[in-house]
């Protein structure tokens, strides 16, 4: 299990995020879409990543806006585990 990251190491790696912030012990970003169905494709590549990697967001998804919160539970904080997820939804998010 990887170790939570310090309130250091967090504040050195949410520079190098696309507009993650942390929120309430989780790595939070909101994101906005053209439309349902762009939502909807998005919702669909962070499934799959989830399950190639076994690591499943909490998200909220009301139409064309898609929230994600991302912690590591067995750990019980934010882990690299969580800034490597956030990376590899901003590379096909954008």
């Amino acid at each position: 299990m990887k170790p939570v990251l310090t309130d250091s190491e967090l504040h050195l790696a949410i520079p190098t995020l696309k507009a993650w912030k942390i929120e309430n012990d989780h790595l939070v970003k909101h994101f906005r879409f053209a439309d349902f169905s762009e939502a909807f494709a998005f919702m669909s590549r962070v499934a799959l990543l989830s399950e190639k990697l076994n690591h499943h967001a909490h998200w909220l998804a009301v139409y064309n806006k898609v929230s994600l919160s991302l912690q590591t539970h067995e750990a019980g904080g934010i882990t690299e585990k969580d800034l490597e997820f956030a990376r590899m939804v901003d590379d096909f998010a954008d």
